[in-house]
Protein backbone atom coordinates (compact mmCIF):
# COMPACT_ATOMS: atom_id res chain seq x y z
CA UNK A 1 0.00 0.00 0.00
CA UNK A 2 1.50 3.61 -0.92
CA UNK A 3 2.38 5.94 2.04
CA UNK A 4 0.39 9.20 1.99
CA UNK A 5 1.25 11.98 3.66
CA UNK A 6 -1.53 13.20 5.23
CA UNK A 7 -0.19 16.71 6.05
CA UNK A 8 0.99 17.19 2.37
CA UNK A 9 -1.56 19.83 0.57
CA UNK A 10 0.20 19.51 -2.96
CA UNK A 11 -1.96 16.34 -3.80
CA UNK A 12 -5.10 18.68 -3.95
CA UNK A 13 -3.06 21.67 -5.75
CA UNK A 14 -2.07 18.88 -8.15
CA UNK A 15 -5.12 16.70 -8.55
CA UNK A 16 -8.11 18.93 -7.23
CA UNK A 17 -10.50 21.01 -9.45
CA UNK A 18 -10.12 25.09 -9.02
CA UNK A 19 -14.16 24.31 -8.14
CA UNK A 20 -12.72 23.43 -4.42
CA UNK A 21 -13.90 26.71 -2.39
CA UNK A 22 -13.56 26.24 1.46
CA UNK A 23 -10.17 24.95 1.35
CA UNK A 24 -9.32 28.43 0.34
CA UNK A 25 -10.32 29.55 3.82
CA UNK A 26 -8.98 26.90 5.48
CA UNK A 27 -6.07 25.74 3.91
CA UNK A 28 -5.40 22.88 6.98
CA UNK A 29 -5.24 19.41 6.80
CA UNK A 30 -8.23 18.34 8.60
CA UNK A 31 -7.62 14.79 10.34
CA UNK A 32 -10.36 14.53 13.12
CA UNK A 33 -13.41 15.96 14.39
CA UNK A 34 -15.67 15.81 18.14
CA UNK A 35 -18.14 17.40 19.03
CA UNK A 36 -17.21 21.34 17.61
CA UNK A 37 -13.54 20.84 16.95
CA UNK A 38 -11.69 20.15 14.23
CA UNK A 39 -8.32 18.44 14.94
CA UNK A 40 -5.70 19.30 11.78
CA UNK A 41 -2.64 16.56 10.96
CA UNK A 42 -0.37 18.71 12.91
CA UNK A 43 -2.39 18.19 15.42
CA UNK A 44 -3.60 21.60 16.24
CA UNK A 45 -7.63 22.03 16.92
CA UNK A 46 -9.68 24.66 15.89
CA UNK A 47 -13.74 25.41 17.01
CA UNK A 48 -16.18 24.61 14.26
CA UNK A 49 -17.99 27.90 13.63
CA UNK A 50 -19.35 26.52 10.19
CA UNK A 51 -20.61 23.10 11.19
CA UNK A 52 -20.34 21.56 7.58
CA UNK A 53 -22.81 24.96 6.83
CA UNK A 54 -24.98 23.53 8.88
CA UNK A 55 -24.82 19.94 7.73
CA UNK A 56 -23.35 19.17 11.31
CA UNK A 57 -26.31 20.80 13.52
CA UNK A 58 -25.48 17.93 16.21
CA UNK A 59 -21.73 18.65 16.37
CA UNK A 60 -19.08 16.06 14.81
CA UNK A 61 -18.75 12.24 15.32
CA UNK A 62 -21.95 11.59 18.03
CA UNK A 63 -21.27 8.91 19.74
CA UNK A 64 -24.57 7.77 19.58
CA UNK A 65 -24.92 8.03 16.04
CA UNK A 66 -21.51 6.90 15.63
CA UNK A 67 -22.46 3.57 18.02
CA UNK A 68 -25.93 3.17 15.58
CA UNK A 69 -24.15 3.20 12.32
CA UNK A 70 -21.21 0.92 13.57
CA UNK A 71 -23.64 -2.17 14.93
CA UNK A 72 -25.91 -1.65 12.26
CA UNK A 73 -22.43 -1.54 9.42
CA UNK A 74 -20.87 -4.65 11.44
CA UNK A 75 -24.37 -6.93 11.43
CA UNK A 76 -24.40 -6.60 7.62
CA UNK A 77 -27.11 -3.87 7.21
CA UNK A 78 -28.60 -3.09 3.59
CA UNK A 79 -25.76 -0.51 2.36
CA UNK A 80 -27.33 0.27 -0.91
CA UNK A 81 -31.22 -0.84 -1.92
CA UNK A 82 -32.12 1.60 -4.29
CA UNK A 83 -35.80 2.70 -3.24
CA UNK A 84 -36.53 -0.85 -1.80
CA UNK A 85 -38.23 -1.53 1.64
CA UNK A 86 -35.24 -2.23 4.47
CA UNK A 87 -35.37 -2.04 7.97
CA UNK A 88 -33.26 0.89 8.36
CA UNK A 89 -35.88 2.80 5.85
CA UNK A 90 -38.75 1.40 8.31
CA UNK A 91 -37.22 2.49 11.02
CA UNK A 92 -36.36 5.65 10.61
CA UNK A 93 -40.12 6.63 8.66
CA UNK A 94 -41.76 5.19 11.95
CA UNK A 95 -39.47 7.68 13.66
CA UNK A 96 -40.31 10.32 11.83
CA UNK A 97 -43.84 10.11 11.86
CA UNK A 98 -44.07 9.61 15.57
CA UNK A 99 -41.85 12.10 16.19
CA UNK A 100 -41.76 15.16 13.68
CA UNK A 101 -44.98 14.64 12.09
CA UNK A 102 -47.98 13.70 14.62
CA UNK A 103 -46.96 15.67 17.29
CA UNK A 104 -47.06 18.77 14.55
CA UNK A 105 -50.62 17.36 13.06
CA UNK A 106 -48.68 16.94 10.08
CA UNK A 107 -49.45 14.28 7.15
CA UNK A 108 -47.00 15.14 4.41
CA UNK A 109 -46.11 12.05 2.57
CA UNK A 110 -41.79 11.66 2.53
CA UNK A 111 -39.90 11.32 -1.10
CA UNK A 112 -36.37 10.12 -1.37
CA UNK A 113 -33.95 11.24 -4.39
CA UNK A 114 -30.62 12.02 -4.78
CA UNK A 115 -28.72 12.90 -1.50
CA UNK A 116 -28.22 16.47 -2.11
CA UNK A 117 -30.59 19.77 -1.26
CA UNK A 118 -30.18 20.96 -4.51
CA UNK A 119 -32.18 17.47 -5.87
CA UNK A 120 -34.62 18.07 -3.18
CA UNK A 121 -35.38 21.21 -4.80
CA UNK A 122 -35.52 20.42 -8.36
CA UNK A 123 -37.66 17.64 -7.11
CA UNK A 124 -39.98 20.22 -5.60
CA UNK A 125 -40.07 22.47 -8.71
CA UNK A 126 -41.01 19.32 -10.83
CA UNK A 127 -43.59 18.43 -8.74
CA UNK A 128 -45.16 21.76 -8.33
CA UNK A 129 -45.00 21.58 -12.25
CA UNK A 130 -47.11 19.11 -12.57
CA UNK A 131 -49.22 19.41 -9.87
CA UNK A 132 -50.39 22.58 -11.57
CA UNK A 133 -49.31 22.46 -15.15
CA UNK A 134 -47.78 25.66 -14.99
CA UNK A 135 -44.25 26.19 -15.36
CA UNK A 136 -43.29 29.58 -13.78
CA UNK A 137 -41.79 29.93 -9.83
CA UNK A 138 -41.78 32.75 -7.86
CA UNK A 139 -38.09 33.25 -5.96
CA UNK A 140 -37.07 35.64 -3.86
CA UNK A 141 -33.87 38.25 -3.93
CA UNK A 142 -30.72 36.64 -2.11
CA UNK A 143 -32.82 32.80 -2.19
CA UNK A 144 -29.87 30.30 -2.36
CA UNK A 145 -31.51 26.74 -3.60
CA UNK A 146 -28.31 25.09 -5.56
CA UNK A 147 -26.26 25.11 -8.18
CA UNK A 148 -27.97 22.41 -10.57
CA UNK A 149 -29.54 23.90 -13.38
CA UNK A 150 -33.48 23.84 -12.50
CA UNK A 151 -32.40 24.61 -8.71
CA UNK A 152 -30.14 27.30 -10.13
CA UNK A 153 -32.78 29.33 -11.85
CA UNK A 154 -34.31 29.55 -8.17
CA UNK A 155 -30.83 30.91 -7.04
CA UNK A 156 -30.32 34.65 -6.65
CA UNK A 157 -26.65 34.84 -6.65
CA UNK A 158 -25.14 36.33 -9.78
CA UNK A 159 -21.73 34.64 -9.60
CA UNK A 160 -23.44 31.30 -9.22
CA UNK A 161 -26.21 31.68 -11.80
CA UNK A 162 -22.85 32.97 -14.46
CA UNK A 163 -21.80 29.11 -14.17
CA UNK A 164 -24.24 28.01 -16.08
CA UNK A 165 -23.72 28.14 -19.48
CA UNK A 166 -27.07 28.46 -21.09
CA UNK A 167 -30.32 31.03 -19.75
CA UNK A 168 -32.08 30.30 -16.68
CA UNK A 169 -35.63 30.18 -17.40
CA UNK A 170 -38.95 29.26 -15.63
CA UNK A 171 -38.52 31.64 -12.91
CA UNK A 172 -39.75 35.28 -11.51
CA UNK A 173 -37.45 37.03 -9.34
CA UNK A 174 -39.04 38.96 -6.23
CA UNK A 175 -38.17 40.98 -3.43
CA UNK A 176 -37.52 39.39 -0.14
CA UNK A 177 -39.41 41.42 2.73
CA UNK A 178 -36.87 44.21 3.37
CA UNK A 179 -34.86 44.16 -0.22
CA UNK A 180 -37.05 47.81 -1.48
CA UNK A 181 -36.67 49.25 2.07
CA UNK A 182 -38.67 48.85 5.81
CA UNK A 183 -41.52 51.08 3.56
CA UNK A 184 -41.86 48.97 0.90
CA UNK A 185 -44.44 45.60 1.49
CA UNK A 186 -42.73 43.55 -0.94
CA UNK A 187 -45.91 40.72 0.27
CA UNK A 188 -48.62 43.14 -0.86
CA UNK A 189 -46.42 43.83 -4.36
CA UNK A 190 -46.00 39.92 -5.06
CA UNK A 191 -49.52 40.13 -4.76
CA UNK A 192 -50.56 43.17 -7.13
CA UNK A 193 -48.25 41.79 -9.73
CA UNK A 194 -49.59 38.10 -9.34
CA UNK A 195 -53.22 39.67 -9.68
CA UNK A 196 -52.91 41.88 -12.68
CA UNK A 197 -53.51 40.56 -15.47
CA UNK A 198 -50.86 42.88 -17.66
CA UNK A 199 -47.94 42.31 -15.16
CA UNK A 200 -46.49 39.99 -17.68
CA UNK A 201 -45.84 37.34 -14.29
CA UNK A 202 -47.23 33.87 -15.96
CA UNK A 203 -49.37 32.35 -13.16
CA UNK A 204 -46.87 30.03 -11.04
CA UNK A 205 -46.98 27.02 -10.76
CA UNK A 206 -44.67 27.14 -6.95
CA UNK A 207 -43.87 29.66 -4.68
CA UNK A 208 -40.58 29.16 -3.28
CA UNK A 209 -38.66 30.45 -0.28
CA UNK A 210 -36.31 30.16 3.13
CA UNK A 211 -37.90 31.40 6.21
CA UNK A 212 -33.94 32.39 7.15
CA UNK A 213 -32.12 33.07 3.75
CA UNK A 214 -28.64 31.38 4.83
CA UNK A 215 -26.38 31.93 1.81
CA UNK A 216 -28.30 35.33 1.26
CA UNK A 217 -26.37 36.98 3.91
CA UNK A 218 -28.85 35.62 7.06
CA UNK A 219 -32.73 38.34 5.88
CA UNK A 220 -34.67 36.44 8.26
CA UNK A 221 -38.26 36.93 7.08
CA UNK A 222 -40.88 37.91 9.71
CA UNK A 223 -44.40 35.61 10.92
CA UNK A 224 -46.43 38.07 9.21
CA UNK A 225 -44.68 37.83 5.94
CA UNK A 226 -44.44 34.54 5.69
CA UNK A 227 -47.87 34.15 6.08
CA UNK A 228 -49.09 36.23 3.56
CA UNK A 229 -46.67 34.57 1.15
CA UNK A 230 -48.44 31.75 2.06
CA UNK A 231 -52.02 33.18 2.21
CA UNK A 232 -51.01 35.27 -2.12
CA UNK A 233 -49.56 31.11 -3.14
CA UNK A 234 -52.96 29.48 -2.27
CA UNK A 235 -55.53 32.34 -3.91
CA UNK A 236 -53.13 32.17 -6.81
CA UNK A 237 -53.29 28.68 -7.30
CA UNK A 238 -49.73 27.93 -6.33
CA UNK A 239 -47.91 25.37 -4.04
CA UNK A 240 -45.80 26.81 -1.26
CA UNK A 241 -43.02 25.43 -0.84
CA UNK A 242 -40.51 26.08 2.08
CA UNK A 243 -36.53 25.44 1.29
CA UNK A 244 -35.46 24.19 5.14
CA UNK A 245 -32.65 22.57 4.16
CA UNK A 246 -29.83 24.93 5.92
CA UNK A 247 -32.53 26.72 8.40
CA UNK A 248 -33.86 23.63 9.51
CA UNK A 249 -33.84 20.87 12.08
CA UNK A 250 -33.63 23.23 14.99
CA UNK A 251 -31.17 25.79 13.55
CA UNK A 252 -33.73 28.35 14.25
CA UNK A 253 -34.99 26.73 17.33
CA UNK A 254 -37.56 24.24 16.57
CA UNK A 255 -37.14 20.99 13.95
CA UNK A 256 -38.48 23.09 10.97
CA UNK A 257 -38.32 26.88 10.54
CA UNK A 258 -41.05 27.57 10.48
CA UNK A 259 -42.69 26.12 13.31
CA UNK A 260 -44.17 29.32 15.16
CA UNK A 261 -45.29 31.16 11.43
CA UNK A 262 -48.34 29.16 11.51
CA UNK A 263 -48.50 28.31 7.77
CA UNK A 264 -48.40 24.77 6.39
CA UNK A 265 -46.25 24.06 3.38
CA UNK A 266 -47.19 21.97 0.28
CA UNK A 267 -43.81 20.91 0.23
CA UNK A 268 -40.62 20.85 2.33
CA UNK A 269 -37.14 20.34 0.86
CA UNK A 270 -34.69 19.14 3.39
CA UNK A 271 -31.26 17.51 3.73
CA UNK A 272 -28.32 18.82 5.59
CA UNK A 273 -28.74 17.96 8.95
CA UNK A 274 -31.39 15.57 7.89
CA UNK A 275 -28.77 13.11 8.27
CA UNK A 276 -27.29 14.15 11.59
CA UNK A 277 -24.28 12.94 10.95
CA UNK A 278 -23.25 14.54 8.34
CA UNK A 279 -24.13 11.87 5.82
CA UNK A 280 -25.75 12.97 2.49
CA UNK A 281 -28.76 12.42 2.82
CA UNK A 282 -31.75 14.98 1.26
CA UNK A 283 -35.94 14.62 1.13
CA UNK A 284 -39.02 15.70 0.44
CA UNK A 285 -42.42 16.27 2.77
CA UNK A 286 -45.28 16.51 0.41
CA UNK A 287 -49.19 16.86 1.18
CA UNK A 288 -50.77 13.65 -0.03
CA UNK A 289 -53.07 15.51 -2.64
CA UNK A 290 -49.50 16.47 -4.37
CA UNK A 291 -48.19 13.04 -4.28
CA UNK A 292 -48.42 12.77 -7.78
CA UNK A 293 -45.01 11.47 -9.63
CA UNK A 294 -45.59 8.06 -11.25
CA UNK A 295 -42.36 5.43 -9.74
CA UNK A 296 -39.37 6.11 -10.40
CA UNK A 297 -40.47 9.36 -12.26
CA UNK A 298 -38.14 11.23 -10.65
CA UNK A 299 -35.18 9.02 -9.13
CA UNK A 300 -31.51 8.61 -8.21
CA UNK A 301 -29.72 6.01 -7.78
CA UNK A 302 -28.33 7.12 -4.23
CA UNK A 303 -32.10 7.66 -3.04
CA UNK A 304 -32.21 6.99 0.36
CA UNK A 305 -29.25 6.31 2.14
CA UNK A 306 -29.40 3.53 4.53
CA UNK A 307 -26.57 4.40 6.45
CA UNK A 308 -28.46 7.94 7.02
CA UNK A 309 -31.39 6.19 7.83
CA UNK A 310 -29.81 5.10 10.74
CA UNK A 311 -28.10 7.78 11.94
CA UNK A 312 -31.51 10.17 11.46
CA UNK A 313 -33.20 7.94 13.05
CA UNK A 314 -30.60 8.15 15.99
CA UNK A 315 -30.39 11.86 15.97
CA UNK A 316 -34.17 11.75 16.02
CA UNK A 317 -34.61 9.49 19.16
CA UNK A 318 -32.07 12.00 20.94
CA UNK A 319 -32.58 15.20 20.47
CA UNK A 320 -36.19 15.59 19.48
CA UNK A 321 -37.95 13.23 21.41
CA UNK A 322 -39.44 15.76 23.91
CA UNK A 323 -38.81 19.69 23.95
CA UNK A 324 -35.59 19.88 25.90
CA UNK A 325 -33.26 19.79 23.00
CA UNK A 326 -35.38 22.84 21.62
CA UNK A 327 -34.85 24.44 25.02
CA UNK A 328 -31.51 24.06 25.44
CA UNK A 329 -31.12 25.85 21.48
CA UNK A 330 -33.02 28.62 22.35
CA UNK A 331 -30.84 29.42 25.39
CA UNK A 332 -27.59 29.25 23.07
CA UNK A 333 -29.57 31.67 20.68
CA UNK A 334 -29.96 33.62 23.25
CA UNK A 335 -26.25 33.91 24.50
CA UNK A 336 -25.24 33.97 20.75
CA UNK A 337 -27.47 37.17 19.91
CA UNK A 338 -26.19 38.80 23.32
CA UNK A 339 -22.85 38.14 22.52
CA UNK A 340 -22.64 39.06 19.09
CA UNK A 341 -24.81 42.29 19.72
CA UNK A 342 -21.50 43.61 21.97
CA UNK A 343 -19.20 42.57 19.45
CA UNK A 344 -20.59 44.68 16.61
CA UNK A 345 -20.70 47.71 18.91
CA UNK A 346 -16.93 47.47 18.15
CA UNK A 347 -17.94 48.46 14.38
CA UNK A 348 -19.88 51.63 13.83
CA UNK A 349 -22.11 50.62 11.07
CA UNK A 350 -22.27 46.59 11.94
CA UNK A 351 -25.41 45.06 12.52
CA UNK A 352 -26.99 41.77 14.11
CA UNK A 353 -28.72 39.50 11.19
CA UNK A 354 -30.90 36.44 11.12
CA UNK A 355 -32.88 34.44 13.75
CA UNK A 356 -31.74 31.77 16.47
CA UNK A 357 -28.66 29.69 15.96
CA UNK A 358 -28.38 31.20 12.87
CA UNK A 359 -27.15 34.55 13.33
CA UNK A 360 -24.16 36.60 12.29
CA UNK A 361 -22.89 40.23 11.88
CA UNK A 362 -23.54 42.15 8.36
CA UNK A 363 -19.60 44.42 8.89
CA UNK A 364 -21.36 46.20 5.17
CA UNK A 365 -17.79 45.03 3.79
CA UNK A 366 -17.21 41.70 1.99
CA UNK A 367 -13.14 42.88 2.13
CA UNK A 368 -13.71 43.39 5.95
CA UNK A 369 -15.70 40.58 6.75
CA UNK A 370 -13.23 38.24 4.87
CA UNK A 371 -10.08 39.96 6.76
CA UNK A 372 -12.53 38.95 10.33
CA UNK A 373 -12.88 35.49 9.48
CA UNK A 374 -9.01 34.91 8.09
CA UNK A 375 -7.94 36.48 11.63
CA UNK A 376 -10.27 33.57 13.21
CA UNK A 377 -8.79 31.40 11.40
CA UNK A 378 -5.14 32.35 12.49
CA UNK A 379 -6.20 32.00 15.79
CA UNK A 380 -8.15 28.77 15.73
CA UNK A 381 -11.51 29.26 14.89
CA UNK A 382 -13.65 28.22 11.50
CA UNK A 383 -16.57 30.45 10.56
CA UNK A 384 -17.49 31.87 7.16
CA UNK A 385 -18.99 34.60 5.50
CA UNK A 386 -22.33 35.11 3.38
CA UNK A 387 -24.15 37.44 1.71
CA UNK A 388 -24.28 39.10 -1.98
CA UNK A 389 -21.33 40.91 -1.01
CA UNK A 390 -19.85 38.07 1.12
CA UNK A 391 -20.00 41.45 3.79
CA UNK A 392 -21.74 38.96 6.74
CA UNK A 393 -19.47 37.06 9.01
CA UNK A 394 -22.26 34.42 9.90
CA UNK A 395 -21.93 32.22 13.35
CA UNK A 396 -23.09 28.44 12.31
CA UNK A 397 -21.95 26.87 15.45
CA UNK A 398 -22.87 22.89 15.82
CA UNK A 399 -26.32 23.65 18.21
CA UNK A 400 -24.89 20.72 20.59
CA UNK A 401 -21.66 22.78 21.35
CA UNK A 402 -20.90 23.35 25.10
CA UNK A 403 -20.81 26.56 26.46
CA UNK A 404 -16.92 26.72 27.32
CA UNK A 405 -16.02 26.08 23.86
CA UNK A 406 -19.05 28.25 22.44
CA UNK A 407 -17.63 30.94 24.16
CA UNK A 408 -14.17 30.51 23.23
CA UNK A 409 -15.11 30.44 19.91
CA UNK A 410 -16.82 33.89 20.52
CA UNK A 411 -13.71 35.35 22.23
CA UNK A 412 -11.83 34.98 19.09
CA UNK A 413 -14.42 36.52 17.26
CA UNK A 414 -14.84 39.28 19.08
CA UNK A 415 -10.74 39.85 19.30
CA UNK A 416 -10.03 40.05 15.41
CA UNK A 417 -13.19 42.34 15.32
CA UNK A 418 -11.50 44.44 17.76
CA UNK A 419 -8.18 44.13 16.29
CA UNK A 420 -9.39 44.85 13.52
CA UNK A 421 -11.59 47.47 13.99
CA UNK A 422 -9.03 49.05 15.84
CA UNK A 423 -6.25 49.17 12.80
CA UNK A 424 -8.81 50.56 10.52
CA UNK A 425 -9.69 53.08 12.99
CA UNK A 426 -5.44 54.34 13.43
CA UNK A 427 -5.33 54.03 9.44
CA UNK A 428 -8.29 56.51 9.06
CA UNK A 429 -6.48 59.01 11.39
Amino acid sequence: MTTVRTDDKAIFERRESAARSYCRSFPVVFEKAQGATLTGSDGRDYIDFLAGCSSLNYGHSDPDMKSALVDYITGDGVTHGLDMHTSAKAAFLEAFESIILKPRGMDHRMMFMGPTGANAVEAALKLARKVTGRTNVIAFTNGFHGVTLGALAATGNGYHRGGAGLPLTGVTRMPFEGAMGEDIDTADFLNRMLAEPSSGIEPPAAVILETVQGEGGLNAASRDWVRRIAEISRAHGALFIVDDIQAGCGRTGPFFSFEEMGVEPDIITMAKSLSGFGLPFAALLVKPDYDVFGPAEHNGTFRGNNHAFVTARAALEKFWADNSFQETVTERAVYLKSRLAKIAECLPSARLKGRGMMLGIDVGSGRLASEICTRCFENGLVIETSGAHDEVVKVLAPLTIDEKTFARGLDILEEAVSEIAQSTKIAAE
